[in-house]
């Protein structure tokens, strides 16, 4: 039950393998437990402020959007032009420009 406390990813992992946990791996394990904190707390808010809790929640959404938005337009606007390719020219073989079939 120790194991299961501090390694909460243990229950995924190949139960031959009691290894300790690398530090990606206790980091992966602290995103999944707030992950969840987060789920439960924000279905608590649901349930005791549904209005101002999808309020801030529209708010927030929208507004990540719109920075997203203004992010790729100030991007686009402050980028100067790519150079012009120069056409590239077909190499000729012979006077005339073509290999004669079978010719090496």
């Amino acid at each position: 039950m120790y194991h299961l406390i501090i390694h909460p990813l243990i229950l995924f992992r190949n139960p031959s393998s009691f290894a300790p946990m690398t530090k990606d791996q206790v980091f992966g394990a602290v995103i999944l437990a707030a992950s969840i904190v987060g789920i439960a707390v924000y279905a608590w808010l649901l349930y005791a402020l549904p209005m101002i809790t999808l309020q801030v929640t529209a708010f927030i959404v929208i507004g990540a959007v719109l920075i997203i938005v203004a992010w790729i337009g100030w991007v686009m606007a402050t980028t100067p032009p790519p150079a012009p390719l120069e056409p590239e020219l077909a190499p000729t073989t012979g006077s005339s420009g073509t290999k004669a079939e079978g010719a090496e």
